[in-house]
């Protein structure tokens, strides 16, 4: 009998060591109310799939579980954070969790700093940053007008258009962004054409594939037709920055202005780490400007009223002016809130995160050190105790009046945490700006009918499909 008991106890604890071994639930260490693992080996992953994307499953976990939560992201234990009190409570945290970014390693690099932390990260992105203080956003007007205006540029084509065509919205503020972001932050070995749009084209590639691993992380086999087309258009990129810094190195061509691609060969350690922090900033400076660009004008072309308003605005502020300058820029304040609006409404950059390497305390709860915070910009953008009827568009919310009583923390659609808000937010509104004000005044823009447009929410949100556009000139 004795034998029995002492079999039953062993048998006991092996089987609970073993639970706790292989269910990453029984190791919580937290109080914070939460989801447990789907599966042991990938957590909620699953679950993130069958939501569509990250930020419509912390939408979920969210309305269910309340300001803070849990999940697994595999066999990592996970936090995310959907209020401005808490935001509040983070916002001097620096460092970001790697494995959250490792899906993006393969384009941009273990080099890059998206995954640079401590000392080194800080002093990357002080220096980076000096590429979009004031004065240099300054030198960017003129720049950011030619774009807009050249005879390749998006007013020119649009002005060859008659009021019966399509024309592709996103495609459009993809070549506008990307030429911007090239001619200001890399300099003038982006001034060929056809080199701007190979770019674009081997950039469509790579993105793409990354993407697709955001819903589906089973990757095929390297030789595969579709990973052999994202190793092409990714060394086609990696190629193509190598060029453009041997340029700038032999031609000394700081004398041109101190850009981005001179503060990253000043910091930079390897030619491997050159050509990583590049490849981010380039991506970077583009991709979110071309989709706050694309929701935008989606936005004005299904609200005909704000269209008209910002209209209204223009020309009081702009008079017979053609361009917008560092003294009129300031006074389009309808612009700044429709900018806003689109932001938060179309939830352009969802989420983020952060991480410390010691226990901490957040919302009353403990939070064990390395453990991924994540900030869900998007949850608290939509949120209705802040928003009222969250999915209409309506840019008076940002008025003088509705936003003076509003915590700042609650509307952060480019990240708020650690002096690591995404560096070239201002350089986007001001890109966006200039570009707008140039086609309201130009054009009278509406949507082709029988479009059904969807959002589709990766680490930026942009439509699933093209969105299909019509112009009428204004007289």
């Amino acid at each position: 009998m004795l034998d029995f008991v002492i079999f039953a106890v062993t048998f006991l604890t092996v089987l609970l060591v073993a639970i706790i071994w292989l269910y990453p639930s029984s190791k919580k260490v937290t109080t914070i109310p939460g989801l447990d693992p789907s599966t042991s080996e990938d957590g909620n992953l699953s679950d993130i799939a069958r939501a569509g994307s990250l930020h419509e499953f912390l939408m979920e976990t969210h309305a269910q579980f309340g300001p803070i939560t849990g999940f697994w992201w595999g066999q990592t234990y996970a936090v995310s954070i959907a209020s401005p009190d808490l935001f509040k409570q983070h916002a001097s945290v620096f460092d970001r969790p790697t494995e959250l970014f490792k899906l993006f390693e393969p384009m941009i690099g273990p080099l890059s700093i998206q995954y640079a932390n401590g000392a080194d990260g800080r002093k990357r992105r002080q220096c980076y940053d000096r590429a979009f203080e004031h004065e240099k956003l300054h030198g960017y007007y003129e720049t950011f007008q030619k774009v807009c205006c050249a005879s390749n540029g998006v007013v020119k084509k649009w002005l060859d258009k008659g009021e019966q065509d399509h024309i592709p919205l996103s495609e459009d503020m993809f070549s506008f962004a990307i030429k911007s972001a090239l001619f200001t932050l890399m300099g003038e070995s982006f001034n060929d054409e056809k080199l701007v749009l190979s770019v674009k084209t081997a950039y469509d590639k790579a993105w793409g594939e990354m993407e697709h691993r955001l819903t589906d992380p089973i990757i095929p086999n390297e030789k595969s037709p579709r990973i052999k087309q994202f190793d092409e258009a990714l060394k086609y990129i990696q190629n193509t920055v190598q060029k453009v810094v041997q340029h700038r190195k032999a031609h000394n061509a700081k004398e041109q202005g101190h850009l981005l691609i001179d503060a990253i060969l000043e910091v930079s350690s390897s030619e491997e780490q050159v050509n990583s922090d590049t490849i981010t900033y380039m991506v970077g400076a583009f991709h979110t400007t071309a989709n706050l660009l694309t929701w935008c004008i989606y936005f004005l072309a299904t609200h005909s009223d704000v269209q008209e308003k910002l209209l209204k605005e223009l020309k009081k502020v702009l008079g017979d002016k053609n361009v917008v300058d560092d003294q009129t820029y300031g006074q389009l304040s309808y612009m700044n809130q429709v900018l806003n609006e689109t932001l938060r409404c179309a939830v352009v950059a969802p989420w983020a995160a952060r991480v410390q390497d010691f226990d901490t305390e957040l919302g009353g709860h403990r939070i064990p050190k390395n453990t991924p915070v994540i900030h869900a910009l998007g949850v608290v953008l939509h949120d209705e105790k802040f928003w009222p009827l969250p999915n209409k568009f309506d840019p008076d919310r940002f008025s003088v009046e509705q936003s003076k009583n509003r915590s700042s923390y609650t509307f952060s659609p480019f990240g708020f945490a650690g002096k690591r808000k995404c560096p070239g937010y201002k350089f986007s509104y001001l890109e966006s700006a200039i570009l707008l004000s140039t086609l309201i005044r130009k054009f009278k823009i509406s949507l082709w009918e029988d479009q059904v447009v969807q959002p589709v929410y990766g680490l930026v949100t942009h439509p699933q499909e093209e969105i299909w556009i019509k112009v009428a000139k204004r007289q």
